[in-house]
This record gives structure tokens, sequence and C-alpha cells, in this order.
């Protein structure tokens, strides 16, 4: 198993999630957040004195799918958080040693 982190634009969100349930991908954990990387941010006036605004608001989204998966969600997640713009995002994938279903004990990809 592996986790997949993506790190989009959140008015990508919307369309991520429909193209993921598309896919048969229906577990995922979405948080907001705030990044800061190559877009660098703004500048803005706070009584006359400028404020370098670099945190961008950002959407982390978070999967847990077989080996298998892996390539062909990474693909379909550039294809859809993809805008040609800096500020795109990032795609982490992390090894999963073990997931638990809490509610009734079912381990591995079972309990995804």
């Amino acid at each position: 198993m592996k986790k997949i982190t993506a790190i989009i634009r959140p008015e990508k969100l919307e369309e991520l999630k429909d193209a993921l349930n598309e896919k048969g991908v229906h577990g995922m954990t979405v948080y907001e957040c705030m990044g800061c990387g190559s877009q660098r941010g703004w500048t803005e006036y706070y009584r006359g004195k400028p404020v370098m605004l670099n945190m961008i608001p950002k959407v982390k989204v978070e999967l847990v799918v077989n080996n298998a998966q892996v390539d062909g969600l990474i693909d379909l997640i550039c294809e859809v958080a993809r805008t040609g713009e800096v500020g795109d995002g990032k795609i982490f994938v992390y090894p999963v040693e073990e997931c638990v279903r809490i509610r009734t004990g079912e381990r591995g990809l079972r309990a995804v």
C-alpha cells in the first residue's frame, strides 16, 4: 500500500474529487492548509508599511491505495490539478505498512 499526498490549488478540489470518484477511489482525507514555494506570494501594505504575504492557501489531499494504482492516480492528479502556472502543487508518495479498519478489525487493503 502507498499513501499519496497531493497539495493542490483549492479551486481544483471539486474537479479532483469527481475524477477520483470516476476511477473508483472514494476514500480520501482533505485538509485546508497554507504553504509557500515558487509562487513567492505578494506584498500588501499594513499601516503604510509593506508586508510580504508568502503563505498561499492550498488543499492537501491524502489517499491510501494499492501499489498498482499509484502511477495512474499520479497521472490523474497531474492532469486535473495542472494549470501550467507556478503554484500548481506537489505530489508525495509514502509507503504504508499497515491499515486497520477500527469498526471491524479488518487489515491491509480490505481495510482501505
